[in-house]
């Protein structure tokens, strides 16, 4: 079995730490940066990685093909068959014309931002990352709240923001699985953990997601509804 040795440069675990990060470097340069589409920027940071490996930590090229192997079939296996059926779902209540019935449903609730934005952002994104995780969630309520009227740039970040505390127990808790798998600590402790970690989080987040569009003075209209919001996800 070959022994990971976390300092192979200098005995720096900094240095160390810094090199072995490259490849995602590399991977958000080639996409937020130089705009390469996402399946150039995946072999760019695989090909980062490789090097890495091979060179700087000198894992051998079986472990490293194994490694690779691995890590392919994990991404169509659960996690590429997850989102495949996630969007599959998303197209059908599209062309049915369900979307916008569950869009005007929501959306009919109040006419109120702040609360569209919890509602949709919040509480249905923390559905939909629980179900599929992986950008779904933030795709489809993005499009919920481009359809009431905000525009998509700000609709996304404010789901990418309300998708802080749902995203541990995204796609049917694969977060947890996938990090049980590679300690081999308790599933069942860690996901203990993850929820005490997270509970205290979830509170604050429908505020601070009301306090970011409109700063404090947007958050003391709905305060009661940011707390009903926050305290019922923790909760749960």
């Amino acid at each position: 079995m070959w022994p990971h040795n976390y300092t192979p440069l200098a005995d720096s675990l900094a240095l160390s730490s810094l090199v072995a990060a490259l490849p995602i470097f590399v991977l958000l340069v080639m996409i937020g940066i130089l705009r390469k589409p996402a399946w150039m920027a995946a072999l760019s940071g695989l090909s980062g990685a490789l090097i890495v490996a091979l060179f700087v930590y000198q894992m051998p090229a079986g472990t490293v093909a194994s490694a690779v192997t691995y890590g392919a079939c994990f991404g169509l296996f659960p996690i590429g068959w997850i989102v495949y059926w996630a969007i599959v779902l998303y197209r059908i209540t599209v062309e049915t014309g369900n979307f916008e019935i569950i869009k005007d449903s929501i959306g009919g609730l109040t006419e109120d931002r702040r609360l569209q934005a919890m509602l949709i952002a919040f509480a249905l994104g923390a559905f939909i990352e629980g179900a599929a995780g992986f950008g779904t969630p933030v795709a489809v309520a993005a499009a919920m709240l481009t359809g009431l009227g905000f525009s998509p740039f700000y609709a996304a970040a404010i789901c990418l923001l309300a998708n802080t505390a749902p995203v541990a127990f995204g796609s049917i808790g694969i977060p947890v699985v996938t990090l049980a798998g590679i300690t081999g600590l308790p599933m069942n402790e860690l996901s203990a953990w993850v929820g005490r970690i997270c509970a205290p989080v979830s509170v604050f987040v429908p505020a601070y997601l009301v306090m970011v569009m409109g700063g404090f003075r947007a958050l003391k209209g709905v305060i009661p509804a940011a707390a009903l919001c926050g305290v019922a996800f923790a909760g749960t």
